[in-house]
């Protein structure tokens, strides 16, 4: 005889309630996102903005874990893109300086006073060199996603104004770990030291070393004023850009419609931190001067003396970018 089993109510809602939590386990994810700085300053605050995008645009099912101050890598900033590479780090929002031992590419950025201003950034990052530059970070085993802004670097010293290339002669100047720096402030008869920003205060703070270059955004937040650097100098002499990208093994096992939300996600918290740091800069601009520290705002002609300084290091660089990739970035310089 058969016999049917019945089952209570409770019973059955139960186990629909185990099922379901158990296909959203399933599909819930978490990755790692590093990044150099906190979410004191706009740098972190994209990577932040992001992984809350995609928080909220997939409700829950996907989270990302904001890694600051490159924990991930011990502190060697410069390491970032290889261990994401590796696998070692899921995603980051990294600076093309950071990247650029792994991608020369990257140093197009850095060439001295080859992008003077917002619009030129946006023409290049917006443009085909911006679309080859990306290229080359894929060809490289990681997917690039979208273009942040750590903004235009400028030089502050303890010594004196700063206006023409003679009166960096001699100065010791903190850059950070990558040759093309060398190579300018030696066009410019500096004394360029590499040194990480852990070790760089410190020097700074005993006079080891006389100045430095950061973004207004990073001598603002830091109060880089604190630490004897009293002249500021406004010369934009290179951009740095941001970038939000994945490690391609990631990005392969990540379903199409979660590429699209993720990619479209950094995107908006891209844009969303250009407009912020363009917009504070001129905030931030004010409160470094009410602090007293004296600001060299370069005239057309003083600017166009550093520009002449460091001619040589185009020789020494652009073969190793590509000569493709710089003339076509100068063209959508001078077409902006």
């Amino acid at each position: 005889m058969n016999s049917t089993r019945r089952v209570s109510p409770l019973t059955a809602a139960i186990a629909g309630a185990t099922l379901l939590c158990a296909a959203f386990t399933v599909q819930a994810r978490e990755y790692s996102v590093s990044t150099v700085l906190s979410d004191a300053f706009p740098w972190g605050q994209a990577a932040e903005k992001w992984a809350d995008l995609v928080e909220e645009r997939s409700e829950g099912r996907i989270t990302l874990r904001v890694y600051p101050n490159s924990q991930l890598v011990s502190g060697d900033q410069t390491r970032e893109f290889s261990a994401m590479r590796q696998g070692l780090i899921d995603m980051a929002v990294g600076s093309t300086i950071n990247w650029s031992p792994q991608v020369p590419e990257l140093n197009l950025f850095s060439l001295p006073f080859l992008i003077p201003d917002e619009a030129a950034v946006d023409a290049v990052t917006g443009g085909e060199a911006g679309a080859q530059v990306f290229a080359a970070i894929e060809s490289r085993g990681v997917v690039p996603l979208a273009w942040g802004e750590n903004g235009f670097r400028q030089l502050s010293n303890s010594r004196g104004p700063i206006d023409e290339p003679s009166d960096l002669a001699g100065l010791k100047i903190r850059v950070v770990g990558s040759p093309l720096f060398q190579d300018t402030f030696e066009a410019l008869d500096a004394n360029p030291t590499q040194m990480s920003w852990a070790d760089a205060k410190p020097a700074l703070t005993t006079g080891a070393v006389d100045g430095q270059e950061n973004p207004l955004s990073v001598f603002d937040v830091a109060r880089i004023d604190q630490v004897g650097q009293e002249h500021l100098t406004l010369w934009n002499y290179m951009n740095d850009p941001l970038i939000f990208a994945v490690n391609e093994r990631v990005w392969a096992s990540i379903e199409e419609a979660d590429r699209e939300l993720l990619r479209q996600a950094a995107v908006d918290a891209g844009q969303w931190e250009i407009r912020k740091t363009r917009e504070e800069e001129s905030e931030r601009l004010a409160a470094i001067k009410e602090r007293g520290v004296q600001v060299t705002d370069l005239t057309e002609a003083q600017y166009q003396a550093f520009v002449d300084a460091t001619q040589s290091v185009y020789e020494t660089w652009v073969p190793e970018i590509g000569e493709d990739l710089v003339e076509t970035a100068r063209q959508e310089i001078e077409a902006r």
